[in-house]
Protein backbone atom coordinates (compact mmCIF):
# COMPACT_ATOMS: atom_id res chain seq x y z
CA UNK A 1 0.00 0.00 0.00
CA UNK A 2 1.46 3.30 -1.06
CA UNK A 3 1.25 6.22 1.30
CA UNK A 4 1.89 9.86 0.54
CA UNK A 5 2.21 13.16 2.39
CA UNK A 6 -1.44 14.03 1.75
CA UNK A 7 -2.56 10.90 3.61
CA UNK A 8 -0.24 11.73 6.52
CA UNK A 9 -1.58 15.31 6.59
CA UNK A 10 -5.14 13.98 6.59
CA UNK A 11 -4.50 11.57 9.49
CA UNK A 12 -2.65 14.31 11.40
CA UNK A 13 -5.62 16.64 10.92
CA UNK A 14 -8.02 13.96 12.17
CA UNK A 15 -5.74 13.41 15.17
CA UNK A 16 -5.47 17.17 15.73
CA UNK A 17 -1.67 17.00 15.48
CA UNK A 18 0.40 19.74 13.89
CA UNK A 19 3.32 18.41 11.86
CA UNK A 20 6.16 20.33 10.29
CA UNK A 21 7.16 19.63 6.69
CA UNK A 22 10.30 17.71 7.68
CA UNK A 23 8.26 15.57 10.08
CA UNK A 24 5.75 14.86 7.33
CA UNK A 25 8.52 13.50 5.12
CA UNK A 26 9.91 11.35 7.96
CA UNK A 27 6.49 9.93 8.82
CA UNK A 28 5.70 9.26 5.17
CA UNK A 29 8.82 7.16 4.72
CA UNK A 30 8.53 5.42 8.11
CA UNK A 31 4.87 4.49 7.71
CA UNK A 32 5.57 3.44 4.12
CA UNK A 33 8.21 0.99 5.38
CA UNK A 34 5.84 -0.33 8.06
CA UNK A 35 3.10 -0.92 5.49
CA UNK A 36 5.57 -2.67 3.17
CA UNK A 37 6.50 -5.01 6.01
CA UNK A 38 2.84 -5.69 6.77
CA UNK A 39 2.27 -6.57 3.11
CA UNK A 40 5.16 -9.05 3.40
CA UNK A 41 3.55 -10.57 6.52
CA UNK A 42 0.22 -10.87 4.71
CA UNK A 43 1.90 -13.18 2.16
CA UNK A 44 2.61 -15.79 4.85
CA UNK A 45 0.52 -18.96 4.82
CA UNK A 46 -1.41 -18.98 8.10
CA UNK A 47 -4.01 -21.55 7.01
CA UNK A 48 -3.06 -24.10 9.70
CA UNK A 49 -2.25 -21.57 12.43
CA UNK A 50 -4.64 -21.48 15.34
CA UNK A 51 -5.59 -17.93 16.37
CA UNK A 52 -4.48 -17.04 19.89
CA UNK A 53 -5.08 -14.15 22.21
CA UNK A 54 -1.92 -14.82 24.25
CA UNK A 55 1.51 -16.11 23.30
CA UNK A 56 1.67 -18.37 26.35
CA UNK A 57 -1.00 -20.29 28.22
CA UNK A 58 -2.49 -18.38 31.14
CA UNK A 59 -3.21 -19.96 34.50
CA UNK A 60 -5.59 -18.73 37.14
CA UNK A 61 -3.62 -18.13 40.35
CA UNK A 62 -6.62 -17.58 42.59
CA UNK A 63 -7.51 -20.05 45.30
CA UNK A 64 -10.75 -21.99 45.17
CA UNK A 65 -13.74 -20.47 46.91
CA UNK A 66 -14.48 -22.24 50.15
CA UNK A 67 -17.20 -21.52 52.67
CA UNK A 68 -15.68 -20.64 56.01
CA UNK A 69 -17.28 -19.20 59.11
CA UNK A 70 -17.16 -15.42 59.28
CA UNK A 71 -16.39 -13.27 62.30
CA UNK A 72 -19.00 -12.92 64.96
CA UNK A 73 -20.49 -9.44 65.09
CA UNK A 74 -18.95 -8.65 68.49
CA UNK A 75 -15.50 -9.85 67.36
CA UNK A 76 -15.65 -7.58 64.29
CA UNK A 77 -16.70 -4.60 66.43
CA UNK A 78 -14.27 -5.32 69.28
CA UNK A 79 -11.65 -2.80 68.08
CA UNK A 80 -14.10 -0.23 66.71
CA UNK A 81 -13.63 3.22 68.26
CA UNK A 82 -17.41 3.68 68.33
CA UNK A 83 -20.32 1.33 67.76
CA UNK A 84 -24.07 1.65 67.93
CA UNK A 85 -26.78 -1.02 67.66
CA UNK A 86 -24.29 -3.63 66.48
CA UNK A 87 -22.83 -1.44 63.69
CA UNK A 88 -19.72 0.69 63.24
CA UNK A 89 -20.50 4.32 64.08
CA UNK A 90 -18.76 6.84 61.81
CA UNK A 91 -19.01 10.62 61.53
CA UNK A 92 -21.60 11.98 59.12
CA UNK A 93 -19.95 13.14 55.88
CA UNK A 94 -21.71 15.53 53.54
Amino acid sequence: MAINKDTIKYVAKLSRIELEESTLEDFTSQIGRILTYIEKLNQLDTENTVPTSHAVELKNVFRKDENTPSLENQAALSNAPEQENGHFKVPKII
